[in-house]
């Protein structure tokens, strides 16, 4: 079996060059107009009223549209990921580039998957990657990328998990204002914050 680890930038070429060869390039949709130079570093999160995004290794529910709006902001971008988001996936995210941070993760070779073994891994990518980079969880990921997060974009989760077992930190949002709104099909509201004027990275 084969994994796609990357240990020097020669190895991420195939994945980096993944989205031009399907001849879909990295494209810009997360709900902000930006210069064609600046990649945003976004965290993209569904939460629930008790602050809940997971129970038992999966998400705690089950709303089309907010995995149709996921899909939309998502598609044409670089997700980053834990080991854990990985497995629940089962397969990767298509016509997305998926970075999976692990220094264990065990995954097949595919030409849209990268594993990295850090942060500072993740963002030594930076400067080759024309599209946005979303942070899509799970807790650990999050808690990992907090301080280099430009914008979020929430999904309230109109539930209670009472046997949740997997949390957003209280404070996330600290240091963010919201920009935007939207509500969804299901009853689901998403709101866009960026930082504030007041707080820097």
């Amino acid at each position: 079996m084969e994994f796609a680890h990357a240990e020097n930038f020669i190895d991420v070429l195939p994945a980096l060059n993944y989205l031009v060869f399907r001849g879909e390039r990295c494209r810009r949709q997360s709900g902000r107009e930006q210069s064609e130079k600046s990649m945003a570093i976004i965290g993209i999160v569904a939460v629930s009223r008790n602050g809940a995004i997971g129970r038992h290794g999966s998400i705690p529910w089950h709303y089309s549209a907010d995995l149709k709006f996921f899909k939309q902001q998502t598609v044409g971008n670089a997700c980053v990921m834990g080991s854990k988001t990985w497995r629940s996936l089962k397969k990767p995210l298509p016509n997305r580039l998926n970075l999976v941070m692990s220094r264990e993760a065990q995954v097949e070779a595919d030409p849209s998957v990268i594993v990295l073994r850090d942060k500072q891994a993740v963002l030594s990518l930076k400067p080759y990657l024309s599209c946005d980079l979303f942070i899509i969880g799970g807790q650990q990921i999050y808690r990992a990328f907090a301080g280099e997060i430009d914008r979020w974009i929430v999904t309230e989760i109109p539930l209670v998990v009472e046997d949740a077992d997997t949390f957003m930190p209280e404070d996330f949002l600290q240091g963010f204002k919201p920009y935007d709104s939207r509500q969804l099909e299901e009853n689901l509201n998403v709101t866009f914050y960026e930082r504030s004027e007041q707080s820097t990275k």
